[in-house]
């Protein structure tokens, strides 16, 4: 079987593309094949600020993406949805340490509704949140963030979001 060698152009968007090259040839031939890469988004919702992350478009690294407004965000991710390609939208679920909803699970659940209606064609999932706010002030802590900008809850959000989209990554890998 002969072999390949690909190598794989990255640009900003979510278009790839891959040129493949068969080195038996004596003239060297050129196959150039389009591959879409897609993200996965991950939401911290809350009832005023929502924090997002996604992944790298090979879906390796999550990243912060920003904390908006909560009553923004199903435009925020209309605007977002046409610049990138999704193929997986995550929204982190609150529980409490017994399992039992907390008073944040009913907002999530209500939300996921709304995704639902919007992004009907984006698969939705949902992770556990416990603990990511937490493991966020941690993280800046540990990252060497000033007190005053780990003192931003909109930091918060959107780091959590990312541990929570890692913590998917990891486990999905």
């Amino acid at each position: 079987m002969p072999l390949y060698l690909a190598k794989i152009q990255a640009y900003s968007t979510a278009d790839r593309r891959a040129q493949i090259f068969h080195p038996y040839l004596s003239s060297l031939i050129i196959q150039t094949i389009t591959i879409i890469m897609a993200r996965i988004l991950c939401i911290d919702y809350g009832g005023k600020r929502t924090g997002l992350a996604v992944t790298d478009p090979l879906q390796i690294i999550a990243t912060a993406l920003t904390t908006i407004e909560t009553k923004e965000l199903i435009p925020f991710l209309t605007k977002y949805f046409q610049q990138e390609k999704v193929e997986l939208i995550l929204i982190g679920e609150p529980y409490s340490l017994d399992g039992s909803d907390t008073h944040a699970t009913p907002l999530v659940r209500a939300a996921i509704i709304q995704l639902q209606k919007a992004f009907p064609d984006i698969p939705l999932k949902t992770v556990d949140e416990t603990f990511s706010s937490k493991m966020a002030s941690r993280a800046m802590v540990e990252m060497g963030m000033k007190k005053k900008d780990r003192q931003k809850k909109e930091n918060i959000d959107m780091i959590a979001a990312a541990i929570m989209l890692q913590d998917y990554l990891q486990a999905n890998s």
